[in-house]
Order: structure tokens, then sequence, then C-alpha cells
């Protein structure tokens, strides 16, 4: 057993253990060299050198003969063995200690910059210990224990109280309260009943769930924010591409600096061949942009983490960097600023059709649609008797057509409507005004039939029809949308936090718009717009404010999102078109996050701007007091070191 736990360590902890026993070797070196035991002394201090550095030897020399290119690890290597070179030479073999110490140095630094990498990357992978390895399979009124992987898109499994659920699924049955913290940040549970969706990696409260499996498991949220995170490790911001193309111009720059530091002196200034090599080597150690190179990626992937665990989700570590410079954001209204839960509020008809004619007609092409005012007429005529159409499509922004036993169906605003029909009907009119003023979007109905002939009714287009149908207006469905609890006090929070502009873009009328917006606080609305719109709107932005931020949820969002400078999309509600294109996924669909967000990345962006500051500042400082003589190796490694460490440690602030 512990054999075993002693070899494990070893194999995770490599970087400790050559540290620790590169102090010991150098401690009990220079006590055989203090006891004048040198050939002893000769035996423990090189063994010290292999042991804590070979990992830095064997990077660095990877570097240099793969990718041609000097690194920070063969300088300190070179660095301490020219100071045991110049030791032997000259018989002061306390510069071999001088040189050893670099090692061990050296070594410790590597370990905790080990440490504290490993605790942002299990910060980071403890998301993939939220789903469980096998599910309960419901097979033939038997309960089975089978491998999430092994589950299909229809199967029915059971979960008990207090148990992980295995994959996103729909409640068939029972009724729970649901702990998503792990997923979407909530503090609270969430009451979850028949027809609700569960997420993979929740914990099931009271109640026994028999779950139907909707998509295949490996598309299940948890599996996507898996993929996505490690995606944003292994990507590198472009602070962070910047600074390792100025390392590598920079080692150049430090081995001539070194070369012309160990030659020049002695004739120029004159300064003894000893000092003048002991100071190159001492140059080539505080020269060395370490610190530099850690000053950002530890902090961002930190960031990164913290933001995992509220229910952030940032896609890599340079929209972490754009969020802390956002000056403008633009809002999307339905599902943003508000709850997206929208129901039918209302249903207008004209003479000769009821309530439930309309709803019928509306629900045929609805059926079909991913919007959540769709949703909501569906839900409306769920009890209602109708068939879904056929040859439907959506026009983002605008409305859908499709065809239904020999009808064309339009269903959308009013402005998508009238390219079909020449009038609409006044009083219709009247009574749209009145609910669009009360903040009301209203959506009108409208459906054709073809003229008689077997051309017409073998055409299976429905836009480019040979014959044109005739088209009557049956009425309208006024639909309601809450505005979120926490959107004013969102709103206000990002202008506490330098956010010069906030605008909302909506498809939706201007009445409509301008009733949500004077809710939330936002003063600046563009409404009854197509997603080229919204594109625009965010390009004008730009020009103005440079970083502009976009919130938004459907797939009429998409390029807008894709154009912001960075995109943030509602997790829950979110399509799936949206949750890819944007740059930060909002998991929890709470509004309130994205001010989280951005103090984060505003946290972030000031934590990299000191780490750069301290690191340029050790580097000056060490350099001048070199050149002075008031630095030693020994200094000038605990200087450097130091330095790395202590920004590393800096960027660990971002886990809290």
């Amino acid at each position: 057993m512990y054999p075993e736990r002693l070899t494990q360590f070893t194999e995770e902890h490599s970087d400790t253990v050559a540290a620790i026993a590169c102090g010991v070797l150098l401690l009990l070196g220079a006590f055989a060299l203090h006891l004048n035991f040198l050939g002893l002394a000769l035996l423990l201090l090189p063994a010290a050198y292999v042991i804590g550095g070979y990992e830095s030897a064997r990077e660095g020399l990877t570097t240099l003969f793969k990718e041609k290119e000097l690194d920070v690890d063969l300088l300190m290597i070179v660095a301490a063995v020219g100071a045991a070179g110049l030791g032997l030479w000259q018989r002061e073999y306390h510069l071999i200690i001088d040189g050893a110490i670099l090692i061990l140095i050296f070594a410790i630094s590597g370990a905790l910059e080990g440490y504290a990498m490993r605790r942002t990357e299990r910060s980071i992978r403890s998301l993939m210990s939220l789903t469980p390895d096998i599910a309960m399979l419901l097979r033939q009124g038997r309960e089975e224990e089978v491998s999430i992987s092994q589950l299909k898109v229809g199967d029915e499994i059971v979960v008990k109280p207090g148990e992980l659920i295995p994959t996103d699924a729909v409640i068939v049955s029972g009724y729970s309260s649901i702990n998503q913290a792990a997923i979407t940040g909530e503090s609270l549970p969430v009451e979850k009943t028949v027809g609700e969706e569960v997420f993979a990696g929740t914990l099931n409260g009271y109640g026994a769930l028999k779950l139907k499996v909707h998509q295949p498991p490996e598309s299940s949220l948890i599996q996507r924010v898996i993929k996505l995170v490690d995606q944003a490790q292994t990507e590198e911001p472009p602070s962070q591409q910047f600074i390792e193309r100025f390392e590598r111009s920079y080692a150049r720059f430090i081995v001539i600096a070194g070369v012309l530091l160990a030659t020049l002196p002695p004739f120029l200034l004159g300064w003894d061949w000893e000092t003048t090599i002991y100071r190159a080597l001492t140059f080539l150690v505080v020269a060395s942009p370490c610190a530099l190179m850690a000053a950002i990626m530890p902090t961002l992937l930190s960031g990164i983490a913290n933001g995992a665990r509220q229910g952030i989700l940032f896609k890599n570590g340079s929209q972490l960097e754009t969020m802390g410079k956002v000056r403008a954001i633009a809002f999307d209204k339905t599902g943003t600023l508000t709850t997206g839960i929208v129901q039918v509020f209302q249903v207008i008809t004209v003479s000769n059709y009821s309530q439930a004619d309309v709803l019928k007609v509306a629900a045929t092409v609805e059926s079909v649609s991913e919007h959540a005012i769709g949703k909501a007429i569906v839900k409306a005529a769920a009890d209602l008797n109708w068939v879904s159409a056929v040859d439907v499509r959506a026009i983002p922004g605008q409305g859908i057509v499709g065809i239904n036993q020999d009808q064309k169906i339009i269903v959308g605003n009013a402005a998508f409507v009238q390219k079909y029909v020449t009038n609409l009907p006044e009083e219709l009119q009247k009574s749209a005004s009145v609910l669009e003023q009360q903040g009301k979007t209203v959506v009108w109905v409208a459906q054709g039939r073809w003229g008689e002939g077997e051309n017409c009714l073998s055409c299976t287009d429905a836009i480019n029809r040979v014959c044109t149908p005739t088209f009557d207006v049956i009425g309208l469905i006024a639909i309601t949308d809450e505005v979120r609890a926490e959107a004013a006090a969102t709103i206000t929070r990002l202008k506490t936090l330098g956010v010069e502009q906030i605008v909302m873009l909506t498809g939706d009328n201007q009445l409509t718009a301008d009733s949500v917006a004077q809710a939330v606080g936002i003063n600046q609305v563009y409404a009854e717009l197509l997603p080229e719109d919204k594109l625009d709107v965010i390009r004008r932005l730009q020009k103005q404010y440079q970083t502009v931020a976009m919130v938004g949820d459907g797939i009429n969002d998409a390029p807008a999102l894709a154009q912001a400078s960075v995109g943030i999309a509602m997790g829950v509600a979110g399509s799936d078109v949206a949750l890819e294109t944007a740059d930060i996924v909002l998991m929890a669909d709470r509004l309130e996050k994205l001010a989280v967000a951005m103090d984060l990345g505003k946290r972030a962006h000031g934590i990299v701007k000191q780490n750069i500051a301290v690191a340029l500042s050790f580097i000056i400082l060490l350099l001048v007091g070199n050149f002075l003589g008031n630095v030693n190796l020994p200094i000038g490694v605990i200087g450097h070191e130091g330095s790395t460490v202590l920004v590393t440690l800096s960027g660990l602030r971002l886990l809290k």
C-alpha cells in the first residue's frame, strides 16, 4: 500500500522530489567541502547538478535542436555549468556551490510553478468528475447497470434520490429538486418535473426520476463544457503569443550580450577575467525573462477556473482578457433581458375564426421552430388537434412560413406578413398597437389557398410556387415575456464597472422594445432589426468604442455574437448556434453573472499588468546591480526565481 502511494507521489510530484534531492546533495556537498573532503564534494555536487537540472537541460536542448530556438531553461544550465567550470579553473570551489544553488533555486521555482499550475488544473479538471461512469437503464421493466457510453437516444434511465444524473435527459415521470451548482453555478436547487430537461453532472434531490435520453451522452452540456475548457487551456491568448515571440528574440539578445560581456570588459573597463566571466554568468541568470513568461497564463487559467466554478464558461484566455477592456455592450431582448419563458397572453381573431383556429394554424409551422415565441404558441395549442406543416422555412428576425393541408401559412411580425397581405385588418391593427404599448409582442397569423389545378397542387416549394395564393389574416397572438428581475441591477452594475455605452438590439417592434428598455435602464434601443442589421450596429459600435460585447441567445443573434469583440450567450436558454458562436457562456442563464465575468476580466487584466511590471522591474534592478558588482550569482538567482514564483502566485489570486 505505502510503496504504491510513494510511487504515485513520486510520479505526480517528480519536480518536487528532484528539488528535494538536489537540496540534500547540495548541503552534503557544501559540508564536505567545508571539511576539505574535496573528492566527496566533487562527487556530491555534480550529482546535485544532474538531478536538479536534468529536466531543464532536457527541455532546453529539445527546444534548441528541434525548434532551433534558445529558451531560459538552457540559459540557466549554461550559467550554472559556467560557474562550476570557472570554480574548477580558478580552484575557487565555492563557485561550484553558487552554480548548484542556481540549479536548486531553479528546481524549487519549477516545483512551485508546477504546484500552482496543478492547482489551477485540478480546479478546472474537477469538471471531469461530475458525471458517473454508469447509468441505471430501464429495459423491459427491469433496471440494468450500463456504461454511459452505451446509452442511446430514446433510452429510459432511473435516477434515485441523492444520485448524480449521468447524462442530459428529459423527465418522463417523477418530481425532484436538482442541485445544478456544478454546471450553472446556481446556489439553490431547482424544482424539476415531467417534461423538463436535466443535465449530466447535476445532483438529484429527494425524488426518484425516470428520464428519457434525448441526445447522445457525448453531446451533453457538461461534455461540451469539458471540451471547451480543454480547448481554453491549450489556446494561448494574443498577449501570451506576443510574450513568447518576444522571448525568442530576447533570448538571442541575452546570448549575444552575454558573449560581449564575457569578452570586452577586460579590454574596455580593466576587469579581471574571473570577475568578467562571473558577471557574464550572473547576467545570463538575471536577464532571463522567466517571470515575464509566467506573468500571463497562470492568471488567465486561474480566471477560467474561477469562472467555471461560478457558471461562467470562458472558451479561451483571450476572451477573459477582452472582457476587462469592454467599453460597450449590446443586449438582445428576448431570452436575454427578458426571461425567455414566454407565454401566450391573448389571441384576437377576425370573424369566422376562433382562438383555437388561430392557435392551431400558427402551431403547425411553429412546431419546428427553436424560437421561444414559437415554443410558447405550440404549448398554448398543445390540447388542440393539429398536424405539423411541411416545407417550413424560418426567416430569422421576421417570421416563419410553411404548408399545411395545401394551405400556405405565414406567421410573423407585421412587416413580414404585409409582404403577403395587402392590408392588415384595421381593428386588429388598433388592438396590436394597444398590446405593443403594454410591452407585449404581437405575432400575426395569415393563411392562403392556391388556386385549383394539378400544377399548383403538385408543387412542393413553400415559397416559390408556380401560382400565388391569396392570403387572409385570420388573427394575431399577443406574447408576454417578463423582464428578468436582475436585469436592471445588472445594467447599473455594468455602468459602475466602466461600460460607456449599453444598447438593446431586437427584432421586436419599437413600442415593445422601448417598454423593456425603460424597465431595465437602457436608453439606446434599436428595434425591428434583421440579423444583418444587428451585425451593422455592432460594427458601428466597434468603430466608436473598439471593444464591444454582444449578449444574446438566439439563432438570429449568431452573426452579431461572431462579429462582437466578445460574444456572450445565455447557456440554458441559448440555441446551439448561439452557444457555438459565443466566446463566453453564462451557464445558469443568470444575467447578473455578466457583471461577475466583466469584474473577473478586469481583475485578470489588472493582475497581468501588475505581473509584467513586477517582472520587468526585477530584471532591470538585477541587471543594474550586476553591472555595479552588487549582485553575486546566488542573489541573482534568488531575485530572478523569486520574481518568477511571485508573479505565478500572484496569478493564483484569481482562484478566489
